[in-house]
């Protein structure tokens, strides 16, 4: 019944579509919004009154995929319906050059109930304060304020945010997949296509006041510098470096574990129940989070759209530097992910794609391990836009934890198979 509710409200959404309101500095949820990363600092939409959009997304997968490790402890899959997933979004242009956004999960792997991921305030003008103030400056000039996820890397502006799965060409996200809602500010300068990202969050996805011995409160500090160009109506090129870094040691261990969503790739790497009834597994399977408590991040993201090809990359380096005293003294270790995709997008209006994706992590916990940990994942697929706000695609999947330092379920797992996505996004 929920999920009829959900289709019914998305299907009169839809019908009425044609009559959103069209906002100033907006990233458009549809196919209109594909390779969009920082909004725009061009003025096309005049400001005339208070201005608010309903939007929402939908998805829901047919899902096929088999496992199996060297315990064969694993559960095993069927093909069958996942459960849908599905988001509310509320974007209002306030005021002149000033517009808020509330994205609420409706309904989630993770979460089954309706609960806000977050939102955020952005700020192009500060005509509010006298008008034409600081107009040189906030020309380039975009400020945002929030409980959000905050522009570290290039990713997170590809990526399947629960329900909004129509920027994304694959189902699944990263292996280390760099997204958290955490409490931030952030100033963002554009000119001629040179680009810089200067931010802080105070480090928590959980929020609190509560003070302990065993609480520091360390905020995260992040930045990005980057250049982004049209050359010529074939060719555009996007180049960016992001880091991150929080030596706290009760926050910033968030960055590859913010999305409480869940995986894209269902009850994968769960094990049957051993001979205490005990299982393993979680929502979040099928991706890799370290868990550094003092977390230094950089990643370089390439990006290439000539014509109807394009390329991104990912390449990545997450370090700890927590001094470790149990069971024996030893220092947080460090992990490299690289990733790179291939998108050739062809007919009218570029309605149909095909896309391959191979993305690998390797590291250690621990500076003192004798082994690399190891997971590579191929992704095949490609899709096709019904409209601009209707997308279905399908996706091959095959995703290995390779050598020796895997232990338990872990031990020489794999997972393969294939999935079948349908999203609305408006």
């Amino acid at each position: 019944m929920k999920n009829i509710i959900f289709l019914t409200i998305f299907t009169i959404a839809l019908a009425l579509n044609a009559q959103q309101p069209e906002l100033q500095y907006f990233r458009s949820n549809d196919q209109n919004g594909l390779n969009v990363f920082e909004t725009g600092k061009s003025d096309s939409v005049k400001f005339n009154g208070v201005k608010v959009r309903v939007g929402g997304d939908f998805a829901m997968q047919f899902q096929s995929i088999s496992q199996s490790n060297n315990l064969n402890n694993l559960v095993e899959l069927g093909s069958n319906l996942n459960l849908p997933s599905a988001n509310l979004n509320l974007d209002v242009q306030l005021i002149d050059g000033v517009r808020m956004h509330l994205r609420t999960y409706l309904s989630s792997q993770h979460h089954s109930e309706s609960w806000v991921k977050g939102g955020h305030l952005q700020i192009d003008k500060l005509d509010f304060i006298n008008p034409g103030f600081l107009e040189g400056i906030m020309n380039y000039t975009t400020i945002t304020v929030g409980l959000d996820e905050f522009n570290y890397g290039d990713a997170h502006f590809r990526r399947t945010d629960n329900a909004r799965a129509i920027f994304n060409p694959f189902v699944g996200n990263y292996i280390m997949d760099a997204f958290s809602t955490e409490a931030f500010g952030q100033v963002t300068v554009q000119s001629n296509g040179f680009l810089a990202v200067v931010g802080v969050t105070n480090g928590k996805l959980n929020q609190n006041v509560v003070v302990n011995d065993k609480t520091d409160n360390q905020l995260s500090l992040y930045g990005k510098v980057g250049y982004d160009k049209q050359l010529n109506t074939d060719l555009r090129v996007r180049l960016t470096g992001s880091a991150y870094t929080n030596q706290g040691t009760s926050t910033g261990t968030w960055l590859y574990g913010g999305d409480r969503a869940g995986s894209r790739y269902y009850n994968v790497m769960h094990t049957l129940p051993d001979s205490l009834g005990k299982t393993e597994g979680a929502d979040f399977e099928g991706r890799y989070n370290a868990r550094f408590v003092k977390l230094t991040a950089i990643q370089i993201n390439p990006f290439v759209k000539y014509k109807g090809l394009e390329f991104f990359g990912i390449y990545e380096v997450a370090s700890g530097s927590n001094e470790i005293t149990t069971p024996v003294a030893d220092k947080e270790g460090g992990f490299t992910q690289m990733a790179a995709e291939l998108v050739f997008r062809f007919g009218e209006d570029e309605r149909f794609y095909l896309s391959g994706r191979y993305n690998t992590v390797e590291g250690k916990t621990r500076e003192s391990a004798m082994e690399d940990l190891k997971i590579s994942r191929l992704n095949i697929g490609g899709g096709l836009f019904l409209s601009k706000n209707i997308v279905t695609k399908f996706e091959y999947v095959n995703q290995q934890y390779t050598g020796d330092a895997w232990t338990g379920r872990f031990a020489g797992a794999e997972f393969s198979g294939f999935n079948i996505e349908a999203a609305i996004s408006f």
